[in-house]
């Protein structure tokens, strides 16, 4: 998909590999040994180094592409000096858009959780900003809840499906082999413990006619949104532990069914009726902190005209001057930096 000089296509991903113009865009485990987030005293050094970037990319796209390349070198042009790290879950790109429609989502977190706590920089900073394109944005905050380490400042996420799918997408392409294998692994039946454990999409699709088979079989998101009767208590200390979790929906999303879900409301497709984020049982009980973040003005809604990933510079620019930079309420001096003086972009 091309994508106009001026503007910023974060495409969804069913579909092939996404390219955007000036960034990247992308569309879219209980195992996981549950680490505290490392508790960061407040102190009154102010700090203008920015604090690092980490992106999370869609389904079909890879952390390669040039348009994440472009995201990341928006980011040091708004808040000079910023390290960018994109997760990349293989080598190489193709292996890593592969394992945005396969694999066991359980694990690839794991796998993040291990990757960011490994890097020299991201590992010694006082905390991270975190910025989720489609499925990277559940993603991203089921690290947060399950591990969180390095600490997640603020998270934002784009057309992201917090509160599930109601319906897979159809591939763009017919030669794209990828989306129609996992097409087909689909058809072979949603809540099998082969497709939970392999087809990534399947992880997070979430529809009210089955929704005692997904609380039952979910490998994914029925465990991150704490919905099962057995609440995760950490789950809900990291997540509350935020700063500001900016949720953004595209108003005229046609990728994403139900849209909504970016912004945690409930969908009964059948009759369209909205059950929205306040009203739901997960924010007035505060499974998962939600409500504790609302309480403090952290729990930000947002809009985006235009379709799924449909992001201009102008607004991306905006997004990331007031969301991400250098460190203010935690503050602790820059040490973390002399690892690299001038890092920019981690490929």
């Amino acid at each position: 998909m091309s994508v106009k000089s001026f503007a910023l296509l974060v495409a969804l991903a069913v579909a092939p590999t996404v390219s955007f113009v000036i960034y990247p865009e992308a569309f879219l485990s209980p195992s996981v040994d549950l680490v505290q987030a490392p508790s960061v005293a407040p102190s009154p050094v102010d700090d203008d180094t920015p604090l690092p970037l980490v992106i999370w990319h869609g389904l079909g796209d890879r952390f390669d592409n040039d348009g994440l390349k472009d995201v990341a070198t928006l980011a040091n042009e708004v808040n000079p000096g910023t390290y960018v790290h994109i997760i990349q879950l293989a080598d190489d790109g193709a292996s890593d858009r592969t394992a945005s429609f396969f694999g066991n989502l359980t694990e690839q977190v794991e796998q993040v959780c291990e990757q960011l706590a490994s890097d020299p920089i991201l590992s010694t900073a006082p905390a991270i900003d975190a910025l989720g394109f489609s499925q990277g944005g559940q993603f991203l905050r089921g690290y947060i809840e399950r591990c969180n380490n390095p600490p997640v400042r603020n998270l934002v996420t784009f057309g992201s499906q917090h509160n599930g799918i109601a319906e897979f997408q159809k591939c763009k392409s017919a030669t794209d082999f990828v989306c129609q294998a996992a097409n087909a692994l689909l058809r072979s039946g949603t809540w099998s413990s082969f497709v939970q454990s392999r087809l990534v999409p399947a992880q997070y699709f979430r529809n009210l006619d089955e929704l005692d088979s997904y609380l039952e079989s979910s490998n994914f998101l029925a465990d991150i949104n704490n919905e099962r009767p057995l609440k995760n208590q950490t789950y809900k200390k990291n997540l509350s532990s935020l700063n500001k979790f900016v949720m953004f929906m595209f108003k005229n999303d046609t990728t994403v069914v139900p849209k909504e879900s970016g912004w945690f409301a409930e969908v009964n497709t059948t009759s369209e009726h909205v059950t929205w984020l306040k009203d739901r049982p997960i924010y007035e009980e505060d499974w998962l902190g939600l409500k504790t973040l609302d309480e403090r003005g952290g729990l930000i809604f947002e809009t985006l005209s235009g379709n799924h990933m449909e992001i201009s510079s102008k607004e991306l620019k905006k997004i990331m001057k007031t969301y991400f930079g250098p460190e203010t309420v935690i503050g602790r001096k820059a040490e973390w930096r002399t690892v690299d003086q001038n890092p920019q972009l981690e490929l």
